[in-house]
């Protein structure tokens, strides 16, 4: 069975020849940007044999926006145009990623919800501040934001040729608003980009982030469509077979705690276990759960400096089974 075959089963929750596995990290520096960047995920894809490539949207996390200062600037924000920098050349770094190793591998682009884009391009503590005071003004910004993430997701698919998005929701943690709060306010924003991306892909993915390294209310996602979920498992306690069931029986993505850190040390079996440790994980994962509808990944990112024996430590025991 070849990797495209593996993950469309798995995604589809049919039977697999093995279950399929992938890891993806922010890439640095120079790789972050043009050529180098398209070269570093296919170095990547080929030297840890994962399954699927998620491409990642390194420096195009904040989105360009007016000068921002009171909450009615907001106002000043428009849609973008098609031909933005911010939008073609995502849309050119997916399709020569697409071109170079699209025909072996199902690739996800990386692609946030709207709250997630206006706290990445302003303060997070200016953004909250505004919602206070003016919800309208913010809530304008998050209408615009998500015509562009939709626009922007629709190219992805429809012109670049990836497989489906990599759809990140945050802003879900208890300490920031009531469950209420959440969905008058960002959940509009949130279905608008999801609901646009599944009208031209079957092969989405949903990435509750736990970032912070707390909780999220994950029933304000239970019922957004996704083929399929990945979540922090350790962050959430919610394991891969419970998530299954409260996911309505979705393929299921994770298993490894990758995002943790201690004193600026990343911690979990990943970076610190043993070959026979890992793969002793990965074997016990998959007992667990079964091959059916099940992705073996990460909480969230890599640490990028994690060697890339490690991954294909966790494939080589994936493909064992």
């Amino acid at each position: 069975m070849d990797k495209r075959t593996r993950v469309r089963n798995a995604m589809n929750k049919m039977p697999v020849d093995h279950v399929p596995v992938s890891f993806w990290y922010h890439f640095k520096g120079e790789e972050m940007l043009g050529e180098p960047c398209v070269q570093a995920h296919v170095r990547y894809f080929r030297e840890t044999d994962i399954d699927f490539v998620k491409i990642m949207c390194d420096s195009y996390f904040p989105r360009p926006l007016p000068p921002i200062e009171k909450a009615s600037d907001w106002y000043k924000l428009k849609p973008l145009a098609p031909e933005a920098s911010y939008i073609k050349d995502q849309v050119w770094r997916a399709k020569r990623i697409v071109e170079l190793i699209g025909k072996e591998c199902f690739t996800f682009y990386t692609l946030f919800a709207p709250f997630s884009t206006i706290r990445f391009s302003a303060p997070d503590e200016l953004v909250m501040r505004h919602l206070r005071e003016d919800e309208n003004a913010v809530l304008y910004a998050l209408d615009v934001l998500a015509q562009d993430n939709a626009l922007l997701g629709n190219l992805l698919i429809t012109e670049a040729g990836c497989d489906g998005a990599y759809f990140c929701v945050q802003g879900g943690e208890t300490s920031r608003m009531s469950e209420e709060d959440y969905r008058r306010l960002i959940t509009p924003s949130d279905r608008y980009v999801l609901d646009r991306v599944n009208r031209v892909s079957d092969y989405n993915m949903m990435h509750c982030c736990g970032w912070a390294g707390e909780k999220n209310r994950m029933e304000l996602w239970k019922d957004y469509p996704s083929k399929a979920v990945n979540w922090a498992v350790y962050v959430e306690k919610l394991s891969l077979p419970e998530g299954r069931a409260f996911w309505g029986d979705r393929c299921c993505v994770g298993g490894f705690e990758t995002l943790h850190q201690h004193d600026n040390v990343y911690q979990g079996l990943l970076y610190t276990g043993s070959k026979e440790e890992i793969q002793e994980s990965v074997r016990s994962i998959i007992t667990e759960y079964g091959k059916r509808g099940l992705m073996i990944g990460g909480d969230c990112i890599l640490s990028p400096d994690v060697p890339n024996e490690r991954i294909r430590w966790v494939v080589e025991a994936a493909r064992s089974l």
